[in-house]
């Protein structure tokens, strides 16, 4: 497809990389030269420097001929505003950036009117992601599938589990769960593991399953499964504030650090429920005289990505078994924060990316058979998991597992049949309807059908 991405800051340059790997003609506007001289030395991408809002800057572009204009700066009305002159100029299909809580209660009537396919809000979609994991301590990550009926849970081993030092298949025998564990990372390397696979202490699983089988699964395994009953959230930006509200509906006891006072009285107004704390985060005395050492998890939300390492490691020293989770904007520290075993990360620009990558494929794949309904990356992107919808010509139908061609690094995690959800065997068969979840190490996966191997 014809792409052009309006802004190039992180979402932006990941939305980049992404999609012009994956084959797509892609055009940069970006007002800054550097960062286009940037994206253009790394990426076989087209950049134009100029303003992504006005109409000459968008024909110089190829607006009249793109299939999808993306609009990712920093400025909600700047994106809306592209979108407008995208859908005036070239009859594409738009998406947009918006974060701004005001247009919450409005987005509906504003994607209407503006003819708007996808608008994608980061910081809550970033505060849905941790408020899943403070229901589910126990994970370092949470994806969910089937709308909601199955999940992708992300944990690791410790020395005293039940699972370290056994067999897959020993596993399964002892515990009798109907959860698969379906990737394993360790050090640097990422597996797709078989039954004889030997689980070690500091290994990364991803589980996937049934909500309520994954959580008997953690029981079995003596891992906690409750949802935490306090948050200590610092920082009062717009995450912080879905966040808060999300939690709140759960019954757990919110408090909010916020220095600014303004910020503070507005937070009050909006989320009355909460306890807001006009005072700075990163004071260790403020912390204590509020109770950090008793609450059961930590949540650093503020814009500074070293702040938030800082203060999550420094929670973990003197209130180890708080669940912590860390927002981070920039990926480049992933390596040293894996080091620092500080709890979940949250990449707001992931997170967002993922999101209009998934539905990029999706539009990409509209005149075949089969949509991605679902579609994250793991493991560094180095494995993908995608929900496949399998329409009545798909090739995958009707021929038990055991018998498909499969191409190396294919798994075929779960099948779900119209709200049941199927932990599949070899002579599991794939029917017209179901939507199956597959985990590949091969990446880019358009339709079910890629999943066979056409040479075997």
């Amino acid at each position: 497809m014809q792409i052009i991405i309006v802004g190039c800051g992180n979402v932006g340059a990941a939305l980049t990389e992404q999609l012009s790997g994956e084959g797509h003609d892609v055009t940069v506007i970006e007002e800054k030269r550097d960062v286009i001289q940037s994206v253009v030395n790394n990426f076989d991408v087209m950049g134009i420097i100029g303003n992504g809002a006005s109409y000459l800057v968008m024909k110089d572009a190829g607006i009249e001929y793109a299939d999808l204009m993306i609009a990712v700066t920093g400025n909600d009305e700047l994106n809306l505003l592209c979108c407008l002159i995208a859908r005036k100029a070239g009859h594409c299909s738009t998406i947009a950036r918006v974060k701004n809580p005001i247009y919450k209660r409005e987005i509906n009537f504003i994607k209407e009117e503006l003819g708007l396919s996808l608008v994608v809000n980061p910081e809550e979609l970033s505060a849905a992601e941790a408020a899943r994991l403070l229901k589910f301590p126990a994970a370092t990550k949470i994806e969910t599938f089937a709308r909601g009926r199955a999940e992708i849970v992300h944990m690791s081993v410790n020395e005293d589990s039940r699972i370290c030092d056994k067999s897959l298949k020993t596993i399964q025998s002892e515990i009798r769960s109907k959860v698969l564990i379906a990737v394993v990372s360790r050090a640097d390397e990422v597996f797709i593991p078989n039954g004889d696979f030997v689980l070690r202490a500091g290994d990364e699983l991803t589980i996937v399953g049934a909500s309520r089988s994954i959580a008997e699964f953690f029981r079995k395994i003596g891992m906690p499964t409750a949802r935490v009953h306090s948050a200590m959230i610092i920082g009062g930006g717009s995450t912080s504030y879905y966040l808060a509200q999300q939690l709140i509906s759960f019954g757990i006891d919110v408090k909010i650090f916020e220095k600014n006072l303004e910020r503070c009285k507005k937070l009050s107004d909006l989320v009355p429920q909460a306890l807001i704390i006009n005072a700075d985060g990163t004071d260790k005395d403020a912390l204590m005289e509020e109770g950090l050492i008793g609450t059961e998890s930590f949540v650093a939300m503020t814009n500074l990505d070293e702040e938030n390492i800082m203060l999550s490691m420094y929670v973990k020293s003197v209130n180890p078994k708080a669940k912590l989770i860390t927002k981070v904007h920039r990926v480049n520290y992933g390596e040293i924060i894996g080091s620092l075993q500080i709890g979940s990360i949250i990449y707001p620009k992931n997170i967002t990316a993922q999101r209009i990558v998934q539905y990029v494929r999706g539009m990409s794949n509209s005149m075949g058979s089969n949509n991605i309904e679902a579609l994250y990356k793991m493991n560094d992107g180095k494995v993908e998991a995608l929900e496949f919808f399998v329409s009545e010509n798909a090739p995958v139908i009707g021929k038990p597992l055991a018998q498909m061609n499969l191409k190396k690094g294919v798994l075929v995690a779960l099948i779900n049949r119209k709200g049941e959800i199927i932990s599949p065997t070899g002579s599991s068969v794939i029917e017209a309807g179901d939507t199956v979840i597959i985990i590949t190490s091969q990446l880019g996966l358009q339709d079910i059908s890629d999943i066979l191997d056409s040479k075997k």
